[in-house]
């Protein structure tokens, strides 16, 4: 959805799942150094919440999916119009792509957590492959747009791609604290970054338009960024002290 909506749903998505991996790895890294004092320091117990996030997961790209097809002004899945001899809301297309490959990573969440049919690996696997999908689109998602609305897409990039490079990392090196602490907080990034994305883009309740050809709104929006991140790294620090307290 080319829309502030269409930006603050899956803004809330990636903040929901940043901010809960924020508590969740500082906690299984606490629970493996003291596994007495905690009741998930078992394997099951952590494969047990696994389980239920591929089942969020899934259900929250089921959500975006439909809300990309069936809004109002949605393609409801109509792909090409043949009256007029155009594709038809490509926008809303790609968008509904990336909530099905997180759809995707979310099922194999579920078969590698639940049953033993898949390698555990493949969890991380699948996710990599859904992040990467999400930057690969949006590589050409940005064609004759304005100059500052490609700047804060291409900054999104940043973070979706050094995030698809972390989970991959994380095929290889399972339960590294410090692969699941870069990937929580590029996570949290992408939630904040498109909620602000929104603001940017489409103010709501009538807010004043930002102009979309001042480089200055570039070089603040490129700052802007730099603080996101810094508040990203500020919720890990906060909820890995509470944690591990």
């Amino acid at each position: 959805m080319g829309n502030f909506k269409g930006h603050a749903l899956p803004g809330s998505f990636f903040l929901l799942f940043g901010l809960w991996w924020s508590v969740k790895y500082p906690l299984k890294y606490a629970c493996r150094k003291n596994k007495n004092a905690c009741y998930l320091g078992s394997r099951a117990g952590f494969q047990r919440l696994e389980f239920v996030e591929g089942i969020i997961k899934a259900v929250f790209a089921l959500i975006g999916m439909v809300a990309e097809q069936f809004v109002p002004d949605g393609p409801h899945l109509k792909l090409y119009n043949y009256e007029e001899q155009h594709w038809d809301h490509l926008m809303n297309w790609q968008h509904a792509t990336m909530y099905l490959f997180y759809g995707i990573s979310g099922l194999v969440d579920i078969v590698a957590h639940g049953t033993n049919t898949l390698p555990l690996a493949m969890d991380r696997m699948m996710l990599s492959v859904a992040v990467f999908i999400e930057g690969f689109l949006f590589c050409y998602h940005l064609h004759g747009r304005a100059m500052l609305d490609v700047h804060v897409h291409q900054l999104l990039l940043f973070a979706v791609f050094g995030a698809a490079v972390c989970v991959f990392l994380e095929v290889f090196f399972r339960g590294s604290i410090v692969l699941e602490m870069l990937r929580t907080s590029l996570c949290i990034l992408q939630g904040s970054w498109f909620w602000q994305i929104g603001f940017v883009l489409y103010p709501p309740n009538g807010s004043p338009e930002w102009n979309q050809t001042d480089h200055t709104n570039m070089m603040f929006l490129t700052m802007c960024y730099c603080w996101h991140y810094a508040f990203a790294f500020l919720i890990i620090a906060v909820n890995y002290t509470i944690v591990s307290w």
